[in-house]
């Protein structure tokens, strides 16, 4: 049966500690998207692991993009079934949970990918970043019960904005203890998998522990294949009534193409083409991680100002100008160099890049996941997220299998700027969300 236009009570906001304890998955899980995917395995893995074929690393990293791709692929096939299984069954919590320790686990066994031992860093990358990905949906199907959906950026924002202080703390021990990602430091760096894990394991033990599982169990008596299949169908066939959260995945699909790219190759970028130093690669560490929470906390209070979908393309802006200036640093700084008698470095000029890059990601990241809470009905909160699961992984598996063609045919440098026509692809697809009509849509709905 359609949805029913029968107003609703807004949702009063949680307590400050279960908003603190969902807020500390964001912090616990940064630790795996930082040490694993975006900095040091995704190095580690591509330089010493697979290694130069005398390609220029174009093996490698093509390598690491098919594995990313893999796991994502998986979770567009089945995150929405195990949101529509957590909404029936109320077991958003246990869901949870079980991604977690399967995270845990995976992340733990990196430690056994040696140089030579690509097939097994394929495997426990696709296994770990499928559980690590399919926990990112589960975490946020809790959001829209934390708060009205005018407080749902502020509280957004917070979480991610944490997530990066955790991503720093991380990092933080990373340089000073495991040092860098190279074959000569290859016996101590290979503790990042099990470091990463514990980190997780450690740091997300608040939010089990304060998080509310508010959700009605429906009656028993079908399995966990007639409920997803059910519910996916009866969705499927609501989407015409939440038009404007089926127009937003559309441009989310695109925006997060090109966020993917960046998480995966921004210091495969560093290293392959910047050339940069260990001690630059340490400050970008921080950087990135200072300026994304900035960028989060800063951009969910204007969200709640000014409206999701605006900070939405604002952030997108802010990723086109980023990315130009991640492909233009090289050539700019020679121009910079010869121009005014200068003798700068272009891994000196990546630093500045490095700031605006971290806005876009740290603000660009909350605002989407605001804005679907924002178009979320409670009831439909953990399937509705997990078809914002799938767009971002189907966005994933996109964007990461084209730049790692491109970047096997003109190189890594020229690539880059695929990001550039996915994020104004996504500008364009955005305008077309009427951000209250979503809303109403998500205020009014009720289920029969």
């Amino acid at each position: 049966m359609l949805p029913s236009a029968v107003p609703v009570v807004k949702t009063p906001y949680a307590s400050r500690r279960e908003i603190f304890g969902w807020a500390m998955f964001d912090f616990a899980n940064q630790a795996y998207t930082l040490l694993i995917i975006t900095v040091v395995f995704g190095e580690l893995f591509t330089t010493v692991i697979v290694g130069d074929r005398n390609d220029g690393f174009r093996l490698a990293n093509f390598l690491w993009s098919l594995a990313l791709a893999i796991s994502y692929l998986m979770v567009v096939v089945s995150a929405p079934l195990c949101g529509a299984i957590m909404d029936y069954r109320a077991e958003k919590k246990r869901f949870l949970f079980f991604s977690y320790l399967a995270t845990v686990l995976t992340t733990a066994m990196l430690y056994f990918v040696t140089p030579g031992y690509v097939v097994l860093g394929l495997l426990l990358i696709v296994l770990s970043n499928y559980a690590y990905s399919m926990g990112e949906s589960f975490i946020a199907a809790f959001l829209p019960e934390l708060g009205p959906p005018d407080a749902l950026g502020r509280i957004s924002g917070f979480g991610w904005a944490l997530g990066y202080v955790g991503g720093l703390v991380a990092a933080g021990f990373t340089l000073m203890v495991l040092g860098e990602a190279t074959a000569d430091n290859f016996e101590r760096i290979r503790w990042v998998g099990p470091f990463a894990a514990g980190f997780f394991l450690v740091a997300a033990i608040p939010t089990f522990l304060w998080l509310k599982e508010r959700g009605v169990p429906q009656p028993t008596g079908v399995s966990y294949a007639q409920i997803a299949r059910q519910r996916i169908m009866g969705t499927f066939h609501e989407l015409r009534y939440f038009k404007d959260l089926s127009i937003f995945l559309v441009s989310l699909l695109f925006s997060m193409a090109g966020v993917y790219i960046i998480i995966a190759f921004a210091f495969i970028y560093g290293a392959q083409v910047i050339g940069w130093d260990e001690s630059i690669r340490n400050i970008m560490f921080i950087i990135v991680q200072v300026t994304a929470a900035t960028g989060a906390i800063g951009f969910g209070f204007l969200q709640d100002r000014l409206g999701a979908k605006r900070t939405y393309q604002m952030t997108l802006g802010l990723w086109v100008a980023a990315i130009v200036a991640i492909w233009a640093t090289p050539e700019l700084t020679a121009w910079l160099n010869g121009r005014f008698g200068l003798a700068w470095q272009a891994q000196h000029l990546f630093l500045w890049v490095g700031c605006l890059a971290g806005l876009s990601l740290g603000s660009s990241q909350s605002a989407s996941r605001a804005l679907v809470g924002v178009f979320s009905p409670l009831p439909k909160s953990a399937e509705f997220f997990g078809f914002w699961g799938l767009a971002n992984k189907l966005a994933g598996v996109m964007g990461i299998v084209m730049l790692g063609v491109l970047q096997a045919l003109i190189g890594l440098q020229a690539s880059i700027l695929l990001c550039v026509v996915l994020f104004i692809t996504a500008m364009l697809i955005c305008m077309f969300v009427n951000e209250r009509r979503g809303r109403d849509a998500a205020t009014a709905w009720k289920s029969s």
